[in-house]
Formats: structure tokens, sequence, C-alpha cells
């Protein structure tokens, strides 16, 4: 089918490539970096704006950084709100306020069209690999129909309620994650310390309880210093906003998210916004003066 694909960055070009593995024809416009040229040398189509990738797409599909810009690219001028047709569905695949999810799903849904919720885990190397956990939220019919798509980009996928609870499974996600990496930052920081070898440290820990995805690739990172984006800190410290922004209304305490926020706060300050997020090691260095080596 025709499926429209707003965001080919670090993250939606890989998923898109997929798509276009799968069969799929690939409708997007230019929306902040250009298109790929492997993906244009593998028949993307590239037109003049949202609105045309709406009027062209049955699904349109949505994977930008941020509340705005979902919001830009929804019901901006020449948005894909203005390019829609009775029965197409809009698939926002970024991780958002759940809040206003709901109102952009409200909105969409008034013009007779499906909306689904459906923020992913795993990172680059989960878009290159396929295997991103996807988490949904929306009706079971919209689910249905999307899953197909959703199988190519991806190896978990969970309809986990209304509108909205795809992006509260993202935020509690991000809680997880962000804790882990800090975990994992502050046992190799403190077993460099003490004269052992991180990296044989962490193989030990890798047979354990403390195993985890994040010690083994986030681990990793620390101690070769490859703090390339896989996802970048300033995109988990938005994250962390949302939940903490969530916590306040809820009336929920999240100690230690608050935490973890602050040391991102510091690499941020420090010129490291733009760093993978498990260079979230560095503020542990920096209080500590020492590094993971």
């Amino acid at each position: 089918m025709n499926i429209g694909f707003v965001g080919l960055g670090i993250m939606g070009a890989p998923m898109a490539g997929h798509l276009m593995a799968g069969g799929h024809q690939i409708i997007t416009c230019i929306h902040k970096t250009s298109a790929p040229k492997t993906l244009i040398e593998s028949g993307l189509k590239v037109v003049e704006n949202a609105k045309e990738v709406a009027k062209n797409s049955e699904i349109i599909i949505v994977m930008v950084p941020d509340t705005p810009q979902v919001q830009e690219v929804l019901f901006g001028q020449d948005g894909i709100a203005e390019g829609l047709d009775n029965g197409k569905l809009v698939i926002d695949m970024s991780s958002i306020s759940p809040i206003e999810t709901k109102e952009f799903a409200n909105a969409i849904k008034g013009m007779g069209c499906g909306y689904l919720d459906a923020p992913v885990s795993g990172g680059e190397l989960g878009a290159k690999a396929a295997s991103l956990t996807i988490m949904v939220g929306g009706s079971e019919e919209d689910f249905s129909r999307a899953l197909p798509i959703f199988e190519l980009m991806g190896s978990n996928i969970t309809l986990v309620g209304e509108n909205g609870v795809g992006q509260t499974t993202k935020v509690a996600n991000q809680i997880v994650v962000a804790l882990t990496i800090e975990a994992v930052g502050e046992a190799l920081v403190f077993a460099s310390k003490a004269g052992a070898d991180p990296s044989k440290v962490r193989q030990a820990l890798m047979g354990g309880l403390a195993q985890s995805r994040i010690l083994e690739v986030h681990g990793e990172r620390m101690i070769k210093r490859t703090f390339e984006p896989g996802f970048r800190i300033e995109l988990h410290q938005k994250d962390l906003n949302l939940a903490l922004q969530g916590a306040k209304s809820l009336g929920v305490s999240l100690p230690n998210t608050a935490t973890t926020q602050e040391l991102f706060n510091s690499c941020s300050a420090n010129g490291d916004s733009e760093l993978d997020h498990s260079g979230l090691v560095t503020a542990l260095e920096r209080m500590s003066n020492s590094k993971v080596n």
C-alpha cells in the first residue's frame, strides 16, 4: 500500500526502509532532515509537504522528536490534517505527551480517520534490526489494520490501551531505561576507581541477576567511549520531563527519575546534550574525578 512517513531521521529512515523492503510504497516530504539517498534510490517518493503525503497515502506515520513537532506536522499549514480523507489512519510513532496525544487523536478521529499512538523502544540498533518494541494506544480495529506494518519494524508489539496509553507506557519505559543507565554507570565508575577492569566486571555481571540489555549495550559504550548517538541525551531529557510533569499532575513521587534528570542536565551544561544517552556516565565521572577505563 501507499504509506506516508514524515520524519526520516536516525530512527525513521531504517524503519521506512523496512516498510519499503516489505513491498510498500513510501511517500515522504522534507522535514528537518533530507531524505536518505539510499531510500530515494530504492523508490522513495518525495512530495512537497505533509498535506501531499496524506493525500497520497492510506496510512500516515509520524516519527519526529517532540510534541510541538507532531502538532506542527499534523495541524500546521499544509499539515497532514489538510490532506486526510475519511477512513485513513494516522500513526504517531514519536515519543510525546500522553495528554496532548489524546487531544490529537480526538481531532483526527473527528475527521473520520483512525489514530494510533505507537512510540517505540530499541534505539537506532532496534530500528535497523527491525526489532523495536512498539507500545500502541488506540482501538482494536485500528491496531489490527496496522499490525502487519508494525511487524515489519518491530518484534514486541502490544496494544496497551486506548489513545494516550501507548505514550504513557513509553514514558514508563524511559524511566526504567534512564535509571538503569545511571545504575550501570555508577557500577562501572565504582569498579574502575577500585582498580578492577570494567570490561571484565561487565562480563561477570552479564552472567548474574544484574544482566540487562542496557548493561550489555550501554555498558560496552561506556567502556569503549563510543557515545555517537543512537538516542541523544537531549531526547531522553525530553522524555523524563514528560515523566516528571505527569508525576506532578498525578501526585506521584519519582525521586530517582528526578535525580537522573539532573545528571542529564549536568551533561547538557557541559555541552554533551547530543551524545548518546549512555553518555550519562560522564556526569558521574566528573563527580568522582575518575573515568571508566
